[in-house]
This record gives structure tokens, sequence and C-alpha cells, in this order.
């Protein structure tokens, strides 16, 4: 593995960019993905998590811009990702959270993976840069993860499908409240 070295027309190793570039196809497939069931969730009447999913697709957008931005500031060449795969249909609206926490898991594995290459090179600035999203996707986990909670503890008979896709509204608030978001981590 090379050391990190800054020139003066980069601060990315080829291979930092190139691991970088496979992240922003991860958070371009998250987006696509989350918009996906959303649509999904749309179609079958949970419209509160279709909200939910809407903006998570948005924010996941913003994620992949932000790695744009730092790999292009950093003589980098950020590189829009091809999006295919992406299921438009799905068996329940239980299966679409487990379906994302799966999913997240997979994303903080892969931002652990970047993390240990940064440090093993000494490429602090990046490293310092992941950090956010080292963050952040612990709070996407227990999101998703309270999202599944919501399924055993309500249940899904009888008003039970309705009163989870209304208490969906409510996760953000509960990451609010309760998660390690509440460190004071830069946006």
């Amino acid at each position: 593995m090379k050391k990190q070295m800054v020139t003066t027309k980069r601060s990315l190793t080829l291979e930092t960019e190139e691991r970088l570039n496979q992240q922003i196809l991860l958070e371009g497939k998250s987006s696509a993905y989350y918009l996906s069931m959303a649509s999904w969730c749309d179609t079958k009447g949970y419209s509160t998590s279709s909200d939910f999913l809407y903006r998570h697709s948005e924010e996941e957008r913003q994620h992949m811009l932000k790695l744009f931005g730092y790999v292009n500031d950093a003589g980098g060449h950020a590189l829009q990702p091809e999006i295919t795969g992406i299921p438009h249909d799905f068996k329940s609206l239980r299966e679409i959270f487990e379906l994302i926490l799966e999913h997240e898991i997979e994303v903080t594995k892969s931002i652990n993976e970047l993390v240990d290459h940064c440090f093993s090179i000494k490429d602090f600035t990046t490293f310092h840069f992941l950090q956010w999203y080292v963050i952040e996707q612990r709070e996407e986990e227990t999101l998703s993860r309270r999202a599944l909670e919501l399924f055993d503890i309500i249940g899904e008979d009888g008003v039970g499908l309705w009163t989870i896709d209304q208490e969906i509204g409510n996760l953000e608030n509960f990451i609010q409240k309760s998660g390690p978001g509440n460190m004071d981590a830069p946006n």
C-alpha cells in the first residue's frame, strides 16, 4: 500500500480516489434504492413511509455529492456512477426496512474500510473528512433498527401497518433525541 503523497496537482492517491469513487457509487445506489422503495410505498398507500424514503433518497444523494466535491477539490475526478439492478417491487413494508438495514450495514462496512485505508496510508485529511460518514452511518443503522422494532412492538395485524406507517414519520425525532448524531459533527 502506498503512503499518502501530496503533490502540486493532487492530494489523493489514485487508489484512494478509486475507493472514494466506489463509495460514490454506493451512495448513489442508496439514493436510487430509497427512491424505488418510496415509489412502491406511495403506490401501496404508505404515505408517511414514502415521504420518509423520498427524504432519505435525497439525503443519500447529498452524501454522494459531498464525496464528489471532496474528490474534485483534492485534485481527483469524481465519477457519476452507473446505477443498475435496483428492485422496483417489494413483498411488504417490513421487507423494505429489512432491506434498508442490510444495505446500511453494507455501507457502514464500506466506510469503515475506506477510513482504515486512509489511516494506513496516513491520509489524515481524508480520514478526518470521512468521520462525518462514520457518525452518519451509526445514525442510519440506528434508524433502520428502530423502524424494524416498530413492526415487533406494534404488530402488523388490524391497524398495525397503518400505525407503523405513521410512526415511521417520527423516526428522525427519535434519532435527534437519542442518537450519536447529538455530537457536534460537521454538516
